[in-house]
């Protein structure tokens, strides 16, 4: 499960919650049997604490969302991507620290 701040983004709500965002939106794409997945979540949630508000954070488990995860390539977990105004700005595969979320956020 997500964090108070992280909203589970899937093939149902991603073009309202991620494509549709008036801010900034980080999407940690993740799969429950990725070890690197579960060290990065805490780094997430934390991330999405401290800027509720200012960004939207979604987890997208690309085993229960196919569909997402074929439409923007995802091949490996963790992966994150950054949308703003409904496009695609930063990509990065692997596992990350909170310096780079920011920096992939542009912040």
């Amino acid at each position: 499960m997500a964090g108070k701040n992280v909203l589970d983004v899937n093939d149902v709500n991603w073009e309202d919650t991620v494509l549709k965002s008036d801010k900034p939106v980080l999407v940690d794409f993740t799969a429950t049997w990725c070890g690197p997945c579960k060290k990065l979540a805490p780094i997430v949630e934390k991330l999405a604490d401290d800027l509720a508000g200012q960004v939207t954070v979604g987890k997208c488990d690309i085993g229960d969302s196919p569909g997402v995860a074929a439409k923007y390539a995802v091949k490996n977990v963790p992966t994150l991507m950054v949308f703003k105004n409904g496009e695609k700005v930063a990509h990065h595969a692997g596992m990350a620290n909170r310096e780079k979320l920011v920096q992939l956020l542009g912040l």
